[in-house]
């Protein structure tokens, strides 16, 4: 009987589609004896993964994670709160997702099916493909010892999961960044009908975390008066900031209300605000800007696929509760704790880049391996099927 291989997409937002995308597509053309499956719970999120597949959609298997109608109500008002529309779509779904020989999957909450062990036959094995490179404690949360292989994007993140994490250095494979497959890497749009600098903004969501809490609403408006109309601005945040008004960090038993959008930047034709498009999940933007403002998102790896000058506003490092340790990203541009300490830095951005560049390239190569042979979806395909071949 044929081994069959399923990819998760657990979630509420496609952003993790281009992760796991590359690497089903991969899979599909190399290995047509295996059986392969996608488990989608979100519409959009399947039609997502079968643009980005292609012809490929047609030659895998779907399955289908959708509550019934009365569980779904049920589990919208605590759905405000915490990811529990989620937990119960494994719940429910655990027979046919455990039926599986390797379940592949973006985040740890996937790991909630060993308590469900028992309705598989033969022992399902779970293998996770971190969406994102990036440098916050949780990436290395001790949950992630609970996979039996972990496939990351470099060198940086082995390391950091076995010292920081507790994984065995076994169970750990790096195979580049599957994401940098799905995307035309020298593709630049232009978005403006001007020839001023862009700048893209593009804060996290964790209420403990972000910068768009405190120094978010200031910044726009500075971009929509005065000096900062010199420039343009992307406001592409995470795409799970705007799909919630109140945010919670379990790491940091945190609870913020997110501040809405400024009329003047909503009004400022030099500004671009995208919180919820396609455009937030396919590089368009951290390809396009000539420099990057950002907090803790992983997507500055993403834009650093080309030197560029890039600011980070920090609003927790200080704070006694922060866990998070050093953060090797921060290490490629200036770090400031307000809007207006960066309103000073960014009309000589240029002239910071210099300092910096080095260390973004090094800070790069040791987060995103490259193989000019082999594509990373084609690492991570291989590494995957280690697991199934004696």
């Amino acid at each position: 009987m044929s081994a069959k291989i399923l990819f998760l997409f657990n979630h509420d937002a496609a952003h993790q589609v281009a992760h796991l995308g590359g690497i089903v597509r991969w899979m599909r053309n190399a290995r047509p004896d295996l059986r392969i499956i996608c488990a989608t719970g979100v519409t959009s999120i399947r039609h997502c993964l079968e643009r980005l597949l292609g012809e490929a959609a047609n030659r895998i298997e779907w399955l289908d994670l959708a509550l019934p109608p009365w569980l779904d109500r049920f589990a919208a008002l605590p759905d405000k709160l915490a990811p529990v529309r989620r937990l119960m779509m494994l719940d429910h779904h655990a027979r046919p997702l455990l039926d599986a020989d390797l379940i592949v999957s973006a985040e740890r909450t996937c790991l909630r099916l060993r308590r469900w062990d028992g309705q598989s036959e033969h022992g399902a094995r779970f293998v996770h493909v971190p969406h994102g490179a990036g440098d916050r404690a949780v990436t290395f949360h001790a949950d992630k010892a609970g996979f039996d292989r972990i496939l990351v994007s470099g060198d940086k993140t082995a390391r950091a999961l076995v010292q920081r994490g507790g994984v065995s250095a076994d169970a750990v494979r790096v195979v580049g960044y599957s994401k940098f497959d799905t995307v035309d890497g020298a593709r630049r749009l232009h978005l403006f009908a001007n020839d001023r600098p862009t700048f893209l903004y593009n804060p996290h969501f964790d209420p403990f975390l972000s910068s768009w809490y405190e120094e978010g609403p200031a910044l726009l408006e500075w971009f929509a008066s005065g000096e900062g109309r010199a420039f343009n601005l992307i406001f592409a945040p995470h795409v799970m900031l705007f799909r919630k008004k109140l945010h919670i960090s379990p790491e940091y038993r945190r609870v913020r209300l997110r501040p809405g959008i400024p009329a003047a930047a909503r009004n400022a034709p030099n500004i671009l605000i995208d919180i919820d498009g396609p455009r937030l999940l396919d590089m368009s933007y951290t390809l396009s800007a000539d420099a990057y403002i950002g907090d803790v998102s992983s997507q500055v790896y993403e834009f650093l696929l080309r030197p560029r000058p890039v600011f980070f506003l920090d609003r927790f490092s200080h704070d006694p509760r922060s866990r998070e340790g050093g953060y090797p990203a921060w290490q490629t541009g200036d770090v400031v704790r307000s809007a207006a300490a960066l309103a000073d830095l960014l009309p000589s951005y240029k002239a910071r880049l210099p300092r910096y560049e080095a260390a973004q390239r090094r800070i790069f190569a040791e987060t995103m391996s490259r193989d000019p042979r082999r594509t990373a979806s084609q690492r991570a395909g291989e590494a995957i099927l280690e697991m199934l071949d004696p």
